[in-house]
């Protein structure tokens, strides 16, 4: 089976390892992650709030890309790439003349047809049938399943789980055999892109993260977003 792959910025910089794992696991289950060919920046995490046009006409590009490509279904592991494609997706099926203003944009036919999945559903789809008989040696800790902001929020576009306690990593989790722990931080925000501009706010929601994961005795946090693993 053949899926597209968008790696982003943060998969080929900050988060290679990120990339890294994602493709060697692909195979292991018969699945061929395929890139998309000449793909760009998805404008995370700033361009929504500086430039609207802009911030829609980076992922419509990419999702036209895969469209020429003739991929049905692409692979987002970042969060926050996933989020941004999917909301301009989601945008541009509202509203016909912003779409045609943004495929003018672009310069290349755009449909909105790509299924897109994040890197849980991606697992949770392909792999988790078949997850169990794989694992050689189960992991067997306490672990804090956290999920951020950005697979979850706003729920009635992404529709990926619950908003305030998600459950699909968790079980994931066990499968592995890991005992998921029960707790608020889930979908709490580590600060996201202000780790630069403001040091200190980040310093302090992803402290209180990290902490409340450790006082209720998890020895790993499971993340499923590159800039929430480098804040945390």
């Amino acid at each position: 089976m053949k899926l597209g792959f968008y790696p982003g910025c943060s998969l080929k910089g900050t988060s290679r390892e990120y990339n890294e794992s994602v493709k060697a696991i692909a195979p292991a289950f018969d699945i061929e992650l395929v890139d998309i060919e000449d793909w760009n920046c998805c404008g995370a995490t700033a361009a929504h709030s500086v430039n609207k046009e802009l911030s829609l006409a980076l992922p419509a590009r990419v999702l036209a890309l895969a469209e020429k490509q003739g991929m049905k279904e692409i692979v987002v592991p970042c969060a926050s790439c996933f989020n941004r494609l999917t909301m301009t997706q989601y945008e541009l099926s509202q509203n016909d003349d912003l779409k045609k203003k943004i495929v003018d944009a672009i310069g290349m036919p755009y449909e909105g047809t790509v299924k897109i999945l994040n890197v849980v559903q991606f697992i949770n789809l392909y792999i988790k049938d078949k997850l169990a008989e794989k694992v050689v040696k189960p992991y067997a800790y306490d672990v804090a399943c956290y999920y951020g902001c950005l697979l979850v929020r706003p729920h009635k576009v992404l529709n990926f789980d619950r908003v305030e306690d998600p459950t699909t990593m968790d079980e994931l989790m066990k499968m592995i055999g890991s005992n998921p722990i029960e707790w608020g931080f889930k979908t709490e925000c580590c600060g996201a892109g202000l780790s630069v501009s403001r040091t200190d706010l980040v310093a302090k929601l992803s402290g209180n993260i990290v902490q409340d994961a450790a006082d209720r005795g998890a020895k790993a946090i499971i993340v499923a977003c590159p800039m929430c693993h480098s804040n945390l």
